[in-house]
């Protein structure tokens, strides 16, 4: 009979590369780079994600006969901010009852709202049993230091399912989707929409180019430090606009681009000879995930060209199959990118919090998917296709 283990980490420090990737990148054809030891990591050695800025790692080591079998990214949290799922009025509400929100517990990929794997587990016969196993380890740590929650954002479908029989109370929200439908090139995939959304699309192209801007995409080792540094001040510029205070640190772009340049695909627009605005993206096997994106000049439609357009191209080239344009946006919609659910779990220590928190999820439910419908009609397709 095989004897589990359990540990927490208050580092990815404290755990290899190897060991923690055996677990995280579980599939062929799965690769998630989010989860990676390489981008964590980074997070946690530019001072991103640590406990001062409210991130304080808890991450979860499942181990047998001393080899790593299970790891979950969980971290102490002392606000909300960087999650994409909202819960700030649950804080409030808490709050306001006499009661205390913060600190809470969270297995989430900071400032990253990607679909991807959290019950990570190293392939073998006994995945559902560790994965439990690293469930009932993060809700053994909520109770230890006593917090009000804990919660599980951007889970994969059968994680949330295992996470609601756990008594975790299920959430959905949406964001919007490109799917490759086996396209051979752009303009195949125009030829897919309606007449008025591709004259559309092609008129914005047109403009976002206008007045000598032009287009570099930068993988591996094409990019430079002087690339990030132009990148980061698009990033300062609307981050200061955007939330007041960036989430990330120059450091932070320097070791990603260290760690993780195979999977990095930097799109900027450039005018004349000097760079304007960029948006990041990075690749797994069959996606492109867009993250962030800046510009020092205001141009139209450049930020369609440069975030939508761009990577549709890039994943057709390249032959991926999704395009993730990150979090919100129903603008999205007429340019090819459809409404998919996204899923969170929550844990409420609290009976009378936890069964307000229910009836509330229930209702958010049914209008979530609700409105997923209504916009599906005004897809951009042509109705034959």
């Amino acid at each position: 009979m095989c004897r589990y283990a359990t540990r927490i980490l208050t580092g990815l420090s404290q755990i290899s590369p190897e060991d923690w990737n055996s677990c995280a990148d579980n599939a062929p054809g799965r690769h998630n780079p989010f989860v990676s030891h390489q981008f964590l990591s980074a997070l946690e050695d530019s001072g991103c994600a640590t406990g001062d800025s409210g991130w304080q790692p808890q991450h979860i080591v499942v181990t047998a006969q001393d080899n790593v079998v299970g790891v979950m990214p969980l971290y102490l949290k002392s606000h909300s901010y960087g999650e994409y799922v909202f819960d700030h009025a649950w804080a409030n509400a808490m709050q306001n009852a006499g009661g205390q929100y913060y600190p809470k517990l969270q297995s989430a990929v900071p400032f990253t709202p990607v679909t991807g794997p959290r019950l990570m587990v190293r392939p073998g016969p006994d995945t559902a049993e560790i994965q439990q196993r690293l469930i009932m380890a993060a809700v053994a740590q909520a109770r230890k230091l006593g917090v009000s929650s804990l919660h599980v954002t951007f889970s994969e479908p059968a994680e949330q399912d295992l996470l609601t029989t756990c008594g975790f109370l299920p959430r959905l929200d949406q964001q919007f989707h490109w799917l490759n439908r086996g396209y051979n090139s752009f303009e195949d995939f125009l030829r897919a929409l309606s007449s008025r959304k591709r004259k559309n699309i092609r008129k914005e192209r047109r403009q976002a180019l206008a007045g000598d801007i032009d287009i570099e995409i930068l993988t591996g080792d094409d990019i430079r430090e002087d690339h990030w540094d132009h990148y980061f001040s698009f990033y300062l510029d609307t981050g200061q606009r955007k939330w007041g205070r960036p989430y990330l640190n120059r450091l932070f772009f320097s070791l990603l681009g260290e760690r993780l340049s195979a999977r990095i695909v930097l799109i900027m627009a450039k005018r004349g000879h000097r760079y304007i605005a960029g948006a990041l993206n990075l690749t797994s096997d069959d996606s492109l995930y867009g993250r962030y994106w800046g510009a020092i000049e205001h141009h139209k439609y450049l930020h369609f060209e440069v975030c939508y357009y761009q990577a549709i191209d890039y994943a057709i080239r390249h032959g991926l199959t999704t395009v993730e344009a990150g979090a919100q946006g129903e603008h999205k919609l007429a340019r090819g990118y459809l409404p998919t659910t996204t899923r969170s779990s929550h844990w409420i220590s609290n009976p009378s919090f936890r069964e307000a928190i229910a009836d509330y999820l229930l209702r958010e439910r049914a209008a979530v998917q609700q409105d997923q419908q209504t916009l599906l009609s005004f897809a951009p397709f042509r109705k034959d296709d």
